[in-house]
């Protein structure tokens, strides 16, 4: 982004270029504002994806863990019962169950909250769009 150079400022301008020149100002502020919003949006999208990669990978490790881990435990606990496999499959499989939901319910809590920043840009694309119609109108 070019940084404008500043316009100096002849006091016999009237009042039609001034209002022209606040015109093709608000034109240019308005095209940054949607200018950064791409840019923005693109980041956001970007972290986005490399995100999703992650945590896909993480998942595909973490449930080859979550089995190994699982069988072991299982085979702990029955031996524990005299080898009746059947109950410690039981007693493992309930206790996955409910840190399952208790983890889906916190994941649920955090998806809803949104942490984003392009709610704000948006809000500022809007304030900025709206002064330069209440300035051109004047």
């Amino acid at each position: 982004m070019a940084i404008q150079p500043i316009t100096p400022i002849d006091p016999d301008t009237g009042i039609p270029d001034l209002v022209r020149r606040l015109g093709d100002d608000s034109k240019r502020l308005a095209a940054d504002e949607v200018r950064l919003a791409k840019l923005e949006l693109h980041e956001s999208v970007h972290t986005s994806v490399d995100g999703a990669i992650r945590l896909a990978l993480a998942l595909a490790f973490g449930i080859v863990a979550a089995v190994a881990l699982t069988v072991l435990l299982i085979v702990g606990v029955s031996a524990l019962l005299g080898h009746h496999y059947w109950a410690g499959t039981l007693i493992i499989g309930v206790l996955e169950l409910v840190a399952g939901v208790l983890m889906l319910r916190r994941g649920v809590t955090t998806v809803k909250s949104p942490t984003y920043s392009l709610q704000a840009s948006r809000e500022s694309l809007k304030d900025t769009a709206a002064w330069a119609r209440h300035a051109t109108r004047h």
